[in-house]
């Protein structure tokens, strides 16, 4: 997003979980597009707060599963806030080779870049293809 879509909003990734590292075949995907996301740490919705990042402070939330949409709904409840949910599909566990578990990964990431442009528009600099 923040490639894409540089300052023009605030953006903020979190999720389900924090305790996972970013996998490797999503490094390598993004990679591509010139996006980098081999210092990129998930936090939680908890950590977020935490931090000081005020979940009414936001305007919208994307929830890429259905356990984000449910935490997602369930912490904003309270707050007038609005959230999507983007099926997109998971692609751990899919493919036997290393370019078969890349092709289900490049199938996702092309899946959130087509929400993104369909959503917010042309990203403000072009994104390699």
């Amino acid at each position: 997003m923040k490639k894409f879509y540089g300052q023009r909003c605030y953006v903020q990734s979190a999720g389900v979980k924090n305790d996972m590292e970013v996998d490797g075949f999503s490094v390598a995907v993004c990679r591509e597009l010139g996006v980098e996301l081999e210092r990129h740490r998930s936090r939680s919705f908890e950590e977020m707060q935490e931090w000081g990042d005020d979940l009414s402070q936001f305007d919208l939330i994307i929830a890429l599963s259905p356990a984000s949409q449910r935490q997602a709904l369930e912490l904003t409840r309270h707050y007038h806030l609005q959230i999507e949910y983007w099926p997109i599909l998971d692609p751990t566990g899919l493919g036997e080779t290393r370019e078969a578990k890349l092709a289900a990964y490049r199938q996702a990431r092309d899946q959130i870049r087509d929400r993104m442009v369909g959503r917010f528009g042309p990203p403000d600099e072009p994104v390699e293809q």
